[in-house]
C-alpha cells in the first residue's frame, strides 16, 4: 500500500516535517510505502517546506518582529525566483499573548525580508502569508521599502494598524528595482467589510471589539491613499486583499498578483504525481476548522483525493468542522490529539506521541483493506 503523507504544521507545537515524521514512524504495516511530503500553504513553514524540495540557496537575513525587535528570518533562492515567509517576521507566534495588540504591530520586518531578495537579484518575490500578528495592511513593509505612511504635515506615522487613519500620503517609491510581486495567500478575504482583515483575523491577533472598528476605518482610508499612490482600484473588495492583515492588499497595490498558496506548494513539489500513485492520503493541521476548507492545507489535499477517488484522512490536533462539511470537502475521516488523549493540556504537550498512536491505528484500520 502507498500511503502519502502530506500534513501542515501543527501550530505553536510542530512543523509540517514534524508532524509527516511522527505520522510515519508510527505506522504500524512495516511492508506498505509511506511518502511524505509535508506541505505550507503561505503561512509559517513555507520556506522550509519549498528548501526541502527545490534546488535552491536559503540566504539568512536580519529582519524584525511585529513589535521591531530583533530576529532571524531568510528567503530562499532558487533562479532568479526568491520565497519569502511573512510570518518570520509578522508571525503571531513571534509574540506572547499579552504582546498581541493588531493596533501597534508592524509588517516592517516583511519588507526588510523583500528588499534582501529584490538586493539578492530575484526577478520575482514570493511572499507567503499566513499566520500574521499585523493588521497595518502592509504599511510597515512599505516603509521598509522606503514608501512608509505620512500624515498631512509629511510626518512618519507609528508602527501599527491604528495610526493609519491619519495617512494621507507616502513617503517616496517602493525600492524593488523592477522585481515581480506575488502573493501566495490561504484565504480570500477582502480588506475591509465584515469578511475583512479586521473583522476577521483582528480579535485573534488580541483585538477588542472597539479596536477592530477602529482598525477596519483605517484600513479603508489608508487603501485610498494606496488606490491614489499606485494607480490601484478596488483594494477594499480585491479577493486575498485582507491576507496578513491587509499585506495582501499592498502587494495587489503593488501590482503583484494572488495566487492560492496550497496550490503553488504542490504544483512546485510535484504533489499531483504523488496523489496519482497514491492509495491512501494522510493530512492534517492543529486546528481543523470551517477556515482549513477555505484555500489552506486540508481544503486542497482533499479535494485532489476526492477528485481521484482516494481516501482522505485528517490527522489534527481538534475539530470544529461539521462530518457532512468535511465530507463534501472530500475527507474520509478525522481523528485528533484531544479525542485521543482526552484533553487539550496533552493534545498540546505530547503532540508527536499522539500522532505516533494515531497513525499506529491508521494502520491496522486501512493496510489490510
Amino acid at each position: 500500500m502507498r500511503v502519502l503523507i502530506c500534513p501542515d504544521k501543527f501550530a505553536g507545537t510542530l512543523s509540517a516535517p514534524a508532524v509527516a515524521q511522527a505520522v510515519a514512524e508510527g505506522w504500524s504495516a512495516p511492508g506498505d510505502d509511506l511518502v511524505q511530503r509535508p506541505l505550507a500553504d503561505g503561512g509559517p513553514g513555507f520556506v522550509e517546506v519549498l528548501a526541502a524540495a527545490l534546488d535552491g540557496r536559503r540566504i539568512p537575513v536580519a529582519t524584525v518582529d511585529p513589535l521591531g525587535r530583533p530576529a532571524e528570518g531568510e528567503i530562499l533562492l532558487a533562479g532568479t525566483t526568491a520565497y519569502v515567509e511573512s510570518a518570520q517576521a509578522c508571525g503571531l507566534h513571534l509574540l506572547t499573548a499579552d504582546e498581541r495588540d493588531p493596533e501597534r504591530t508592524t509588517s516592517y520586518g516583511l519588507g526588510l525580508l523583500i528588499a534582501a531578495a529584490v538586493e539578492s537579484g530575484a526577478a520575482e518575490v514570493v511572499v507567503g502569508l499566513g499566520g500574521s500578528a499585523v493588521n497595518d495592511a502592509g504599511a510597515g513593509m512599505l516603509a521598509a521599502l522606503g514608501a512608509g505612511p505620512v500624515d498631512i504635515a509629511g510626518y512618519a506615522l507609528p508602527y501599527g494598524g491604528a495610526p493609519l487613519i491619519t495617512a494621507t500620503a507616502l513617503s517616496g517609491v517602493p525600492q524593488l528595482r523592477q522585481a515581480r510581486l506575488v502573493a501566495a495567500t490561504d484565504v480570500d478575504n477582502p480588506l475591509t467589510g465584515l469578511h475583512g482583515a479586521s473583522n476577521v483575523f483582528g480579535p485573534q491577533k488580541g483585538a477588542s471589539r472597539e479596536a477592530v472598528l477602529r482598525l477596519d476605518a483605517a484600513l479603508e482610508s489608508f487603501a485610498g491613499v494606496l488606490e491614489k499612490a499606485f494607480g490601484a482600484e478596488n483594494l477594499t473588495t480585491a479577493p486575498g486583499g485582507g491576507a496578513a492583515g491587509g499585506i495582501g492588499a499592498a502587494l495587489i497595490a503593488l501590482g503583484g498578483r494572488v495566487t492560492s498558496g496550497i496550490n503553488l506548494v504542490t504544483n512546485l513539489i510535484g504533489l499531483d504525481a504523488e496523489l496519482d500513485a497514491a492509495d491512501l492520503v494522510i493530512t492534517g493541521e492543529g486546528s481543523f476548522d470551517h477556515q482549513s476548507l477555505r484555500g489552506k492545507v486540508v481544503a486542497g489535499i482533499a479535494a485532489g483525493a476526492r477528485d481521484r477517488g482516494l481516501p482522505c484522512v485528517v490527522l489534527a490536533g481538534r475539530n470544529e468542522t461539521g462530518y457532512r462539511e468535511a465530507a463534501a470537502a472530500g475527507v474520509t475521516e478525522t481523528h485528533t490529539l484531544v479525542e485521543h488523549f482526552g484533553s487539550v493540556e496533552m493534545a498540546l504537550a505530547e503532540p508527536a506521541r499522539g500522532l505516533r498512536e494515531l497513525s499506529a491505528g491508521l494502520a491496522e484500520q486501512w493496510s489490510r483493506r
